[in-house]
């Protein structure tokens, strides 16, 4: 039987969008075991998958982990990652072993140059190269995402307004330039009109408190009152799902969600809009066209570089909050 090991150290959208790999190696290639390394913080969005035999984890160094994967002999590695730490664990491992394409030169160019060079082609079907040696192709049945049956949600456990169904609106971002305005996610919410539940790590509370303040009985701020794990459980609850180019878009896009992106610095031909190939219906894209100074970063900022902001203040907050309204009335 083939070991292999997939590695994706972070972070939580990355990680999730290496799924399909991790399945179709698993059901396509010979009776085979499928170890993952990822960093430790990341464990939770893996521990229930159920084709990943076993998963390493690391705070930081490779060589945290070097000696004890050394001792697992692996037939091939399949580095999802392609970064420094990756490389130059594939160098310590020395065994057989694959990437993909991360196309740092095209995304640069149009980062900085605004040239756009790239590949109508979403990462994950890219990653596929990864595995493409090994007899592996993409069954384009989407993302995975498992959740613990203890990390479920009730939703007894939420508000009364809301257990009868609610959207979710997802406020955070790793970076500043990622997220909705505050202010701007206040005039979207008295716009819709249906209970509305905020999503975000800890360090969203303030913002979402701020925003839950505008009508307490219509919105509930969760943010750091729930694990990543719990909300994944909320995301796959919601009837759809609003939300900035982080983590959990992609989560809603493995629960198959009706799902509105929001871009703020960063650009969809990046490649890591919500990946759905076979129902890309379910989901829209808003972003503000034409400025010149955007994508500002395939990553993104603390504050505006140009100090304006406009990629979120001038977005459509009217027609995403119609878009909204009118899909969720359609399902009465």
């Amino acid at each position: 039987m083939n070991k292999y090991l997939i590695i994706r150290l972070s972070s939580i959208g990355d990680i999730v969008l290496t799924t399909p790999v991790v399945r179709c190696l698993k059901l396509q290639a010979d009776p085979c075991e499928i170890h993952y390394l990822t960093k430790k913080q990341f464990l939770p969005v893996l521990q229930a998958n159920p084709y990943i035999d076993k998963i390493y984890t690391l705070n930081d160094s490779v060589d945290e982990v070097s000696n004890t994967l050394k001792n697992e002999k692996y037939d091939h590695i399949i580095d999802l990652h392609k970064n420094f730490r990756s490389v130059t664990l594939r160098r310590i491992l020395g065994v057989k072993s694959s990437s993909f394409p991360k196309l740092n030169l095209k995304k640069w160019m149009l980062v900085n140059l605004k040239i756009d060079l790239m590949p109508e082609i979403h990462i994950v079907d890219r990653s596929f190269e990864a595995v493409k040696n090994l007899g592996v192709k993409n069954d384009l049945a989407g993302l995975d995402y498992f959740i613990p049956e203890m990390d479920k949600v009730k939703v007894s456990d939420l508000p009364p307004a809301h257990q009868k169904g609610y959207l979710a609106m997802v406020i955070g971002g790793k970076h500043q330039t990622k997220q909705l305005p505050a202010e701007k996610v206040i005039a979207l919410c008295k716009i819709i009109r249906h209970p509305i539940l905020i999503l975000g790590g800890s360090e969203d509370f303030e913002m979402a408190n701020q925003i839950a303040e505008s009508d307490s009985k219509k919105i509930f701020n969760t943010c750091g009152k729930f694990s990543i794990n719990q909300s994944a459980s909320l995301v796959e609850q919601a009837k759809m799902v609003v939300t900035n180019d982080t983590g959990l878009m992609h989560v809603a896009a493995a629960f198959h969600k009706k799902i509105i992106s929001v871009w703020g610095n960063t650009v969809p031909e990046l490649g890591m809009y919500p990946y759905l190939p076979k129902e890309p219906e379910k989901f829209s894209v808003y972003e503000v066209k034409n400025l010149s100074c955007r994508p500002c970063s395939k990553i993104g900022f603390e504050k505006c570089p140009k100090k304006h902001f406009k990629c979120m203040m001038d977005q459509d907050i009217r027609g995403i909050g119609d878009e909204v309204n009118l899909f969720l009335e359609s399902l009465v």
